[in-house]
């Protein structure tokens, strides 16, 4: 017997539970979930705190009419977010620009959200498209690509307050993306920035070529002071080291200036002609006309 009854027990609880949620005793509210009672057309009440409520106790008799005279609508308050793309806007230059926007909206008043509009996150869509583009219209170019954070606080700070009335909170809001949609006009953007970079390119290449040809004359504008400065001092030295040798033996300086002499004469690859002790000078050159050096027999 014990059997029958617990399997009885088993498809009566899930059946008698599902009855009584059907009716209107219990409801079971979902995290960010907010769940709204109307009946006969009115809003009697809404419970946004999560896990198992009990609508009698809170709104009395009547919610027990819910289920056959009202309603109960779920409205989710966790946080959206969506992207438009696409939004055209015209610079003040006469350029065509398209815009993508994303922003973020929340419910916090699920009465209004359900009955001040019909659509209010398509509305919301609008409102933030109209706004965007009523914002970045006839703006200078480059304002429309860099001030992108201040453009999007003015878009925020322009549909919050009919966001408020319809029942939401309008979020963070952002212009992530303002780009051209003239392919041709891309192209021209494209080059002139290639060309001006090439330009920027050589303008940098010849001013270091300049600097460096700048530094190698100036570098040796001075090696060839200093060597002239060198030349110039050298004679002074020798004849001071000359003088001292003097003082200290002549036969010592007058064989230095020989020796000077000798490398001079070698250095100069010349031609010399050696003549015998004691030969008649014309004889000893004309024998030796075809000779370029003549030993000597002692």
């Amino acid at each position: 017997m014990e059997a029958p009854l617990f399997v009885v027990g088993l498809l009566f609880i899930p059946i008698a539970l599902g009855i009584a949620r059907s009716l209107g005793v219990y409801t079971i509210v979902k995290e960010r979930e907010a769940q709204v009672f109307t009946l006969f057309g009115k809003v009697i009440g809404t419970i946004h705190e999560p896990g198992l409520r009990f609508p009698v106790a809170e709104y009395g008799v009547q919610a027990l009419l819910v289920p056959f005279f009202g309603k109960k609508h779920s409205v989710s308050t966790a946080l959206r977010q969506h992207y438009l793309r696409g939004q055209m806007v015209n610079s003040e230059e006469g350029t065509p620009m398209g815009v993508g926007i994303w922003y973020e909206m929340q419910v916090n008043d699920p009465v209004a959200y359900l009955f001040a509009n019909t659509n209010p996150e398509g509305s919301l869509q609008a409102n933030v498209a109209s706004s965007t583009i009523s914002t970045l219209s006839n703006l200078e170019m480059d304002k429309m690509l860099e001030d992108r954070h201040s453009l999007s606080r003015t878009v925020r700070q322009t549909v919050s307050p009919l966001s408020e009335k319809w029942g939401y909170r309008l979020g963070s809001v952002y212009i992530r993306k303002v780009y051209f949609t003239d392919m041709q006009m891309v192209h021209n953007i494209t080059d002139k920035v290639v060309k001006r970079l090439v330009q920027v390119t050589s303008a940098m290449k010849q001013d270091g070529e300049n600097r460096v040809g700048l530094i190698r004359s100036e570098t040796a504008n001075k090696v060839s002071q200093k060597m002239a400065e060198a030349e110039a001092t050298r004679p002074a030295v020798v004849g001071r080291a000359l003088n001292d040798i003097r003082k200290i033996d002549p036969e010592i300086l007058d064989a230095v200036l020989e020796v000077l002499e000798t490398n001079q004469l070698i250095a100069s690859n010349a031609r010399i002609d050696l003549l015998p002790a004691g030969a008649p000078m014309m004889v000893a050159l004309g024998g030796s006309s075809n000779a370029g050096l003549q030993p000597l027999d002692q």
